[in-house]
């Protein structure tokens, strides 16, 4: 069972210094593909993000004695930090021969990798480039079918595409921190679909207030300590 914290004062979404912030630090990297001339859509982006998080933590080598599950670990007990940069040709090919796992949307590849130590950047990661991930849908998305897992955008945010697809990740992390075994089997079961929709306005006060899991960011890029990011709405959790 991976950790969930004991109270919110413990939890690693909150601008406010807390017991997280006295381990060593580490952090989840991800790699959007953004060929020239070929950018991935939005929304569909964001997607593949929060599935790609979801994937790694539910990969047999991220738990128990799994390679990877003294990394995972490391990066839960402290702040939970994602940070995604974008590569495109060489780029790209060199990030893949990285440990990770490459998750595929319709029009979006992300490659999810092993925490690292926040200053322990493999140096094929580390010269990619953090801006420039903005990115458009050509369409507006559909409705969200009801009954899936829903990552709910705060409407009064402006978020870069980057700063949008590290915080649908940590919606999905705390739904799946929040799902009993059976209920995260029964998720990957279905290849974790989920939807990210920006909430109407008007619904906003009352998902950040239905009792539903809620990113709150520390403020570290972009946007002001404590801004409430995203809701994450499972059914299981409504």
């Amino acid at each position: 069972m991976s950790h969930v914290p004991a109270s919110p004062s413990d939890s690693p979404f909150t601008s406010e210094r807390n017991p997280r912030d006295e381990a060593p630090q580490f952090v989840l990297p991800l790699v959007v593909r953004m060929e020239r001339g070929a950018p991935p859509a939005r929304t569909d982006a964001l997607e593949t993000a929060a599935r790609a998080v979801l994937v790694l933590l539910g990969d047999e080598r991220a738990q128990g004695d799994g390679e990877w599950a003294e990394a995972v670990r490391n990066w839960e007990d402290a702040r939970i930090r994602k940070v995604v940069r974008r590569a495109r040709g060489a780029e790209w090919r060199r990030a893949e021969a990285l440990p990770g796992i490459t998750v595929s949307g319709k029009s979006a590849e992300v490659r999810v990798f092993v925490p690292i130590p926040l200053d322990g950047w493999p140096k094929d990661l580390a010269k990619l480039q953090v801006s420039g991930t903005e990115l458009d849908d050509p369409e507006p998305p559909v409705a969200a079918d009801p009954t899936q897992p829903v990552l709910w955008l705060n409407p009064e945010l402006e978020m870069s595409a980057g700063k949008a697809m590290a915080q649908a990740g940590h919606g999905a992390q705390l739904a799946w921190w929040a799902l009993s075994d059976a209920e995260r089997t029964a998720w990957r079961d279905t290849g974790f679909a989920l939807a990210v929709r920006t909430a109407d306005p008007a619904d906003w006060p009352r998902l950040t207030g239905s009792g539903l899991p809620v990113v709150r960011d520390a403020g570290f890029t972009e946007i002001a300590p404590g801004s409430c990011t995203v809701v994450a709405g499972h059914p299981a959790l409504r």
